[in-house]
């Protein structure tokens, strides 16, 4: 029987903690004791053992302020499948706290990594994992207005800007508060495969397609660390489609071919043309990962006109072609 423990920290998103035993639940697939599903036609064939855990095994203060209930300390579960870490309600600045985990649950997830676990986490629950140590040199996402404060709390990660869901060496990461539920069909295609993944789906009316969340982030969005660097993503990201020049980038932001040069190499180390290449490429990664589209639509859909510099380019960021990057997803997914 696979066992899959769910993370309840303070501050948690109440919604998630429920939601994700509400998945399985209505699959039929974690039922109390004696009782059979009012809906299925089959018999389902894979029960986990859901486990909802605390740090010490005592009832949590969720982020609405409210107790929540668990069923044991993480410290009595010496193996599991998969941990899943819900996201947390944000402070009045629209951040997680500061300090997610304690040194005792760092210890813990890195020992059910290392064990060959999937850590698995929803919207600022991916700061969670960063905080235990696993996300260097992983890809990962995470809410749109998170994705600066991930990689200001993760040097070594690489996140890639807008993707509603990642897979890299057993991380599952996500963006937006609801993504749990992604995440949980994510874990039981991996435990499990396909059809018991899309029978969840099913159960529950959700999609199991992946998209992008580019479409969600409003015109305005704006955060202040540093508060040029984002105005210059800004800038870029809105200017998908058409081609970019640093002269281009200068005008959008109001300051001369210099200052924008001084500004992105103090702040990045790079010029503002490998600036604009990095974060173009970032979201190529997205469409890459989570799209249908051909290579030649995606290098136009973001302003290359030559699909040969388009690659040319993803190489020289990736360190790998957009074909290569395509199969590695694919074959990440499937291991």
């Amino acid at each position: 029987m696979a066992r899959i423990v769910i993370a309840a920290f303070t501050q948690a998103l109440p919604s998630a903690l429920t939601g994700i035993q509400d998945l399985f639940y209505l699959a039929g697939m974690k039922l109390p004791a004696g009782q059979e599903h009012a809906y299925a036609s089959d018999q389902m064939v894979w029960a986990p053992e859901l486990i909802v855990a605390s740090v010490d095994g005592s009832a949590i203060i969720d982020g609405q302020g409210r107790t929540y209930a668990v069923d044991q300390s993480i410290l009595d579960i010496d193996r599991c499948d998969a941990v899943l870490i819900p996201g947390f309600v944000p402070n009045q600045v629209s951040k997680p706290p500061t300090a997610l985990l304690d040194d005792i649950t760092k210890a813990w997830l890195k020992k059910q990594y290392q064990q060959g676990a999937i850590i698995a986490g929803s919207c600022s629950g991916v700061l969670a994992i960063g905080e235990a140590g696993l996300l260097d040199n992983k890809r990962c996402t995470t809410t749109w207005w998170l994705h600066d404060e991930l990689k200001r709390r993760n040097k070594k990660a690489c996140p890639l800007w807008a993707s509603e869901l990642l897979v890299d060496q057993n991380i599952v990461s996500a963006g937006g508060p609801l993504s749990w539920v992604e995440v949980t069909l994510q874990v039981v295609k991996m435990l499990a495969g396909n059809a018991l993944a899309q029978k969840m789906a099913d159960f529950a009316i959700v999609d199991t397609q992946p998209k992008s969340q580019n479409f969600s982030v409003p015109r305005g969005y704006k955060i202040t660390q540093p508060l040029f660097i984002s105005q210059a993503e800004i800038a870029i990201r809105q200017g998908y489609g058409s081609s970019m020049s640093p002269k281009q980038l200068a005008l959008a932001l109001s300051v001369s071919e210099r200052t924008l040069h001084r500004k992105i190499k103090n702040l990045t180390g790079h010029s503002p043309k490998h600036f604009i290449d990095q974060v173009r490429i970032e979201y190529a990664c997205t469409l890459l990962a989570n799209d249908n589209q051909s290579i030649s639509a995606i290098a136009l859909t973001l302003g290359y006109s030559d699909d040969a510099v388009f690659r040319r380019v993803f190489k020289l960021v990736m360190a790998m072609t957009p074909s290569q990057y395509k199969q590695s997803i694919k074959l990440k997914t499937l291991s």
